[in-house]
């Protein structure tokens, strides 16, 4: 849910005590046509409000919790669970560390690809999801659709009040999905330097071996889909055609 225009200005005011429109979007990297049709519309995007806290050496964490509904954002930055960590690891890079271990002397991941990934989203809430209902529970609170909430995750992103009203039923720390839809970086959200390789580390064999099945099992379902669309698609224009 983007944040009203009103109080964007109003918190700019200290931020940028003196600085125009022109002079912020400069400084934070958003275009000047972006944020000027935010205004106007009277809703500027999460993803603006972490620019310019970023631009102008604010903890975007802080920032974001000057707005409804990320007030208790501040509150809720705790350390994520091991599965949220594992979580944020690629396959492709479970599949380093599965070769890694292969390897005649043990080699160590060194270097992670950052977050997101091309599956961030659904696997954060996978990994929250301890009840198994959290997504009923996430469509009952917030009054958006399932369906709508499904499409979010199958397209690998959910709305950031989204993200934080599923911590807050997780009893997760509420930045995790902000890390997971990319707002936020972990060091922002709190998380330690190189947790997510030591999660990784932790891993035994054989749970390693199953959080790699797992992801590739989705991978495979996913490009299924595809070509089948991709078929449906080019069926469709050679009967029109």
């Amino acid at each position: 849910m983007p944040v009203a225009a009103k109080a964007f200005q109003l918190w700019l005011g200290g931020v940028a005590a003196g600085a125009s429109i022109a002079d912020v979007c400069r400084q934070s990297g958003i275009k000047r046509s972006t944020l000027a049709q935010q205004l106007v519309r009277g809703k500027v995007a999460e993803s603006s409000v972490v620019s310019v806290a970023r631009a102008y050496g604010v903890d975007p964490v802080a920032a974001l919790a000057n707005f409804h509904p990320f007030q208790d954002l501040a509150g809720g930055v705790k350390p994520p669970t091991h599965w949220e960590l594992v979580s944020q690891v690629s396959y492709q890079d479970l599949l380093r560390a599965l070769l890694g271990r292969s390897a005649p002397e043990r080699q160590p991941l060194t270097a992670l690809d950052p977050v997101p990934h091309a599956s961030s989203v659904r696997n954060w809430i996978d990994a929250i999801d301890q009840a198994g209902d959290l997504r009923q529970s996430l469509s009952a609170a917030s009054g958006v659709a399932p369906q709508n909430i499904s499409a979010q995750l199958t397209a690998n992103r959910l709305n950031p009040d989204l993200a934080v009203e599923a911590a807050r039923l997780a009893g997760a720390g509420l930045t995790g999905g902000l890390v997971a839809t990319g707002l936020l970086t972990p060091e922002e959200a709190g998380w330690a330097a190189g947790a997510r390789a030591r999660a990784i580390e932790d891993l035994t064999d054989a749970e390693l071996v199953n959080v790699a099945r797992d992801r590739l099992d989705a991978l495979s379902k996913l490009l299924r889909r595809r070509e089948q669309d991709d078929e449906q698609t080019n069926a469709l224009w050679e009967n029109l055609g």
